[in-house]
């Protein structure tokens, strides 16, 4: 198992590799073996790739002075892989599942039930905060773990509250951890690593890319038992979370506020869809009431 472990690791790091490749290779050789004895010709046409993508995977795959760094870069970094106990059964059938999570903190954090990820706008209303505070600080000192992004706005406050009481919260990076972003949050970044868990599916060296942000939402609600809507205008990426969420099965609250603020129109919108209505911690807690009955 160790040894296709490194071979997971090892692809992972390949930049032109993409989770739906590596989910193809596992399909046709389970031990990944084969892949690393192949010439950049057979990697080109047993996994119908263009030429120069081939080759530009085999001499990445072969540079071990890369590969050393790479090694260096990971020795005070939790590796969880799919092939891991470790690995968090929440994530393990979602869709899109990542291969690999990096670690900083307690990692047994994957696993601590219950958690809500709380998501919002960067740029929430003097309210926002009020909210965020009235609603999530009741499930902090009851034990919940807060999940969230380590974006400005609702992300940070969510992170910072949960700190506040000596809770527990999981920031869930769209970068490698040797490019934090946004750069105003490293600071609390290593505060979160020292007192809670910060993960990221993409590998230390790896620079924040746009992409990337609205990928890592899919594992921001896979941690999570249920995600909260603090403030949303009404186009707004915490959307993609939400669809995550529905798609995964979580439930989905939101936090209405004033008709007349634009960043409560999104989560009027959600109400309006099916997301249930919060205006205290007892709306979510009744519900977690009755999951413990029917699923733990």
């Amino acid at each position: 198992m160790s040894e296709i472990r490194e071979r997971l690791i090892r692809l992972h790091h390949v930049d032109t590799i993409s989770r739906r490749l590596i989910e193809n290779m596992l399909k046709l050789d389970a031990t990944l073996e084969s892949f690393f004895q192949m010439s950049p010709n057979e990697l080109s046409r047993t996994l119908n790739l263009p030429h120069s993508r081939a080759v530009d995977m085999y001499q990445c795959l072969h540079d071990e002075a890369k590969w050393e760094v790479f090694e260096n870069n990971l020795k005070h970094v939790h590796v969880v892989t799919i092939f891991d106990e470790q690995y968090p059964a929440s994530l393990r059938n979602i869709s899109d599942r990542p291969f690999v999570l990096y670690g900083l903190g307690d990692i047994a954090l994957l696993h601590k039930k219950p958690s809500i990820s709380v998501v919002g706008t960067r740029n929430p209303s003097p309210m926002g905060p009020k909210k965020l505070h009235f609603v999530v600080s009741p499930l902090v000192h009851l034990g919940w773990t807060i999940v969230s992004g380590l974006a400005y706005g609702i992300d940070r406050y969510a992170h910072e509250l949960a700190l506040k009481y000596n809770g527990t919260t999981i920031a869930v990076l769209g970068s490698g951890f040797q490019h934090i972003y946004p750069k105003g949050h490293i600071s609390l970044c290593n505060e979160i690593a020292r007192r809670g868990l910060v993960i990221s599916e993409y590998p230390p060296h790896v620079k924040p890319r746009k992409h990337h942000f609205p990928e890592r939402n899919r594992i921001i609600s896979g941690l999570s038992d249920a995600t909260l809507v603090i403030e949303a205008k009404e186009k707004s990426g915490t959307y993609i979370t939400v669809d995550h969420a529905l798609e995964q099965g979580k439930d989905v609250y939101a936090v209405p506020g004033s008709i007349l603020c634009p960043q409560t129109k999104g989560c009027h919108k959600m109400i309006q869809e099916g997301a249930k209505l919060v205006t205290s911690a007892t709306d979510i807690l009744e519900d977690f009431y009755v999951w413990n009955k029917e699923r733990w």
